[in-house]
């Protein structure tokens, strides 16, 4: 080594647990930050963001419309209600706390990503360059996806859905408000699918030629679940098709690329 290059301090365990809390500590004030905000604005956030794919006046619904008359969605049969003292009050706290997650992922990310870097080699630092980047990328659109596209399709199918005519929809705020949650939040990990195959392959669990042979199965899939999902067109059913069939090309080319690269490393 060098005389110049001063010899690196080895941290000890108890360093380490230090520095992961000061990691968390910001992350989580990051999320409390815009957890704040959003609670403050709550005409807004509950009024436009998480009652808005309950509206007939929500923008997916009008953009169906434009496409084609058949599409139209003149109501959504379903009353929104809390039957409990507390309610509304949790329920504005919990989307609150979703928003401020959503908002603060890419600085919280940021904070993991510089906990866990330095534990890696210097190649491996040089090829996940940009890793906060993509994964914020690639998180963002996929909330944007679940907002837009998913959530309001499903909550449609959901509404619209009826076992019996006598069954009247009046769903609770709380059950509302998770089924929002869960599908856009599941979209934004969804979008995710790039990266984790970045890594399964890194470890050997997964090859192009695998997921090449479950291709199939992988689009069969897809499209039975756009099915559900969706209005009865193929317009609507492509629309939410498309972009996870997309991901899972360009998982397949991530795959190959992985291995090429660790080949020329050899």
């Amino acid at each position: 080594m060098p005389l110049d290059q001063p010899e690196e301090k080895e941290m000890s365990f108890l360093d380490h647990l230090e520095e992961l809390r000061w990691h968390l500590l910001r992350a989580v004030s990051s999320i409390a930050v815009f957890t704040i905000i959003a609670f403050s604005a709550k005409e807004f956030v509950i009024g436009e963001l998480i009652l808005g794919p309950s509206k007939v006046s929500f923008p997916t619904y009008q953009f169906f419309c434009w496409v084609s008359e058949l599409t139209c969605i003149d109501k959504l049969p379903f009353t929104i209600q809390s039957r409990t003292m507390t309610g509304q009050f949790t329920m504005h706290l919990t989307s609150s706390a979703i928003i401020g997650l959503i908002c603060a992922f890419p600085y919280t990310f940021w904070e993991i990503w510089r906990f866990v870097k330095p534990a890696l080699h210097r190649t491996e630092q040089t090829v996940t360059r940009g890793a906060t980047f993509i994964v914020s990328l690639l998180f963002g659109m996929g909330i944007v996806f679940g907002y837009y596209l998913v959530a309001p399709l499903s909550i449609n199918f959901l509404s619209n859905y009826q076992i019996d005519p006598s069954i009247i929809n009046e769903i609770d705020i709380v059950s509302y408000v998770s089924t929002l949650s869960l599908l856009v939040l599941a979209c934004g990990l969804m979008f995710q699918l790039p990266v984790a195959v970045y890594f399964l392959t890194e470890i050997g669990f997964l090859t192009p030629a695998l997921m090449r042979t479950y291709r199939r199965h992988a689009i069969v899939a897809i499209l039975f679940v756009s099915a559900i999902i969706t209005p009865p067109d193929v317009m609507s059913q492509i629309l939410v098709a498309a972009p996870i069939l997309l991901l899972y090309e360009v998982s397949i080319w991530v795959s190959g690329w992985v291995l090429r690269r660790n080949e020329k490393l050899k």
